[in-house]
């Protein structure tokens, strides 16, 4: 499979993630005890590509670490409410804005200068940002603090996006040894907030398995993005990765529509969103 496909199989595996988070919240635990479960799922399936893929090396991780207690360790927390708060599709929406975020964080943080390109793409993303608040005929289930979660968790990976370019811009350690040292400290970051509140672990295994399946989609789709960029440019991968947004919209429309009620304007704010975020990747 060549680098496009492989960034669409990731698009479309995290834009099914919310969703799967969603049908898990029918047999509800904690949050942070459901985010501990796809963590730790996760984490089990990028251990495997690690193995298959060899080159283990415990140099140069600490970036790494560092960037796994704030996303997916934090964000996936506030990630995993705004989705019960707000819904899958406009949760999936609010998460298409981080490279907003990560553009602001470069400027102010980092000193960055966006180009002309970059700035349009942070413009769109405002504009769909606006459509989705603006919405007036959400179902009686979508709580505004669930788009601020949702919000929150996108700028924690934008800013994890920006420690890992300026911390680790030349690395030799592999992708899939990478992307499992950043799991697992997620995994004890979220670890360390179940045992403070004291949250049950346990729960019957058919509610486990529902939880653990958005942590596979998510390694899968990690496994996936690798790849791509193993075997394409960036500038190829990123934008067409961006669509993951409207693969979550999508997805909410066809196996949840009677609850998420899709309309017109939550599909033109996503799709706004997504498209500035495809020219940021672009530009950036």
């Amino acid at each position: 499979m060549d680098a496009v496909g492989l960034a669409l199989v990731s698009a479309a595996l995290f834009g099914a993630m919310p969703v799967a988070v969603r049908i898990a919240f029918r047999h509800p635990l904690p949050v942070a005890v459901g985010t501990l479960y796809m963590q730790v799922a996760t984490a089990c399936v990028l251990g495997g590509a690690a193995a298959i893929q060899g080159g283990v090396t415990t140099a140069g991780l600490l970036p790494f670490v560092l960037a796994g207690l704030v996303a997916p360790g934090v964000s996936q927390l506030f990630i995993t409410m705004g989705i019960r708060e707000a819904g899958s599709s406009r949760a999936s929406v609010a998460f298409g804005t981080a490279p907003l975020f990560a553009v602001l964080l470069a400027v102010l943080v980092f000193d960055e200068r966006p180009g002309a390109g970059v700035l349009l793409g942070a413009l769109l993303v405002v504009a769909g940002g606006l459509a989705l608040a603006g919405e007036k005929d959400r179902p009686a289930h979508v709580r505004r603090i669930g788009i601020a979660y949702a919000l929150v968790g996108a700028s924690m990976f934008a800013l994890r996006d920006n420690l890992v370019r300026h911390l680790s811009l030349d690395t030799d350690v592999p992708s899939m040894t990478a992307g499992l040292v950043t799991l697992v400290s997620a995994v004890v970051a979220t670890s360390l907030f179940v045992a403070l509140r004291r949250d049950p672990i346990r729960c019957p295994p058919a509610a486990a398995a529902r939880w653990f399946l958005p942590g596979v989609l998510v390694g899968i789709s990690y496994v996936a993005l690798f790849e791509a960029f193993y075997r394409g440019t960036v500038s190829v991968v990123a934008p067409i990765v961006g669509t993951e947004s409207l693969w979550g919209v999508a997805f909410s429309a066809l196996f949840l529509h009677r609850t998420e009620r899709v309309g017109a304007r939550l599909v033109a704010g996503a799709s706004l969103v997504v498209a500035g975020g495809v020219l940021i990747a672009v530009f950036r």
